[in-house]
């Protein structure tokens, strides 16, 4: 099966992004530039077939196109993000989306973002947060439960969103943040907690097999390293900037799932 990563390239004006729990600080754009086109190729180093959409240059946010939709084998959930800023990035993802996944969508007043979702199997985290709230989680739960999914919703709290705070780093490891979540969430599961020097070091992106990973947390990498887990290191310090990480450039998913 075919691996898709559905990207967006930065558009000219991200220094007008949304910013919640970052100082907003001069953004180099080429610079951002060149390292989401690093990312795109650690995505297709790793087995992927990168489709990427052209910049939205009125939508500074628009790169990071994890938070449009949530992609199942079954369909595709396209959200309403929390940031009424955001909500025009979702038509052109759908657009991309409609060639793979039947479609339905997030309606107001639920408000859901996918940077909340975290997927392990049938069961998949959401968190409350600026972001998301209570109706766009049921909505969302009301989606999936005819495929099998399991909801649960989770509080984070001092952070954007939920993969913010903890991300899946193989089948039964969580990378977690303990300021921002209770890692007693995730009974059963291998914890292992940031380093406290990098309080921003949770976020990881698991593609197959392997792991992309910001280069700027090298003791939270040892401690990836340690435990087993194969990574492969990306510069995204400009996307940072603008409240970014690696699992919000782009949406997984495989084209021709068995249903």
């Amino acid at each position: 099966m075919t691996q898709i990563a559905l990207t967006r390239d930065v558009g000219p004006d991200m220094q007008a992004c949304e910013l919640s729990f970052v100082g907003r600080t001069e953004i180099d754009v080429a610079l951002a530039q060149r390292q989401h086109a690093r990312y795109q190729q650690a995505l297709s180093e790793l087995g992927c077939t990168v489709l990427s959409l052209p910049a939205e240059a009125d939508l500074p946010d628009s790169v990071f196109v994890e938070d449009t939709a949530l992609v199942l084998d079954e369909l595709a959930v396209m959200t309403r993000p929390g940031a009424d800023s955001r909500r025009a990035e979702v038509g052109s993802i759908a657009a991309a989306l409609s060639r793979y996944r039947t479609l339905v969508n997030i309606t107001g007043p639920g408000t859901l973002e996918g940077g909340d979702i975290l997927r392990h199997g049938r069961q998949i985290y959401v968190g409350l947060s600026a972001r998301s709230n209570p109706e766009g989680i049921r909505q969302l739960a009301d989606f999936v439960a005819p495929h099998g999914y399991a909801v649960r919703a989770l509080p984070i709290s001092g952070c954007l969103h939920l993969k913010s705070a903890v991300t899946l780093v193989d089948d039964g490891t969580v990378l977690v943040q303990p300021e921002w979540i209770d890692a007693g969430e995730f009974p059963g599961y291998r914890i292992i907690q940031v380093d406290a020097r990098e309080p921003h070091a949770a976020n990881a992106l698991r593609v197959g097999s392997g792991l992309i990973y910001p280069s700027c947390f090298p003791f939270t990498l040892d401690r990836l390293r340690e435990a087993g887990i194969e990574v492969s290191t990306v510069d995204v310090s400009e996307l940072q900037k603008a409240e970014g990480a690696v699992t919000c450039c782009s949406l997984l998913f495989e084209a021709d799932p068995v249903q």
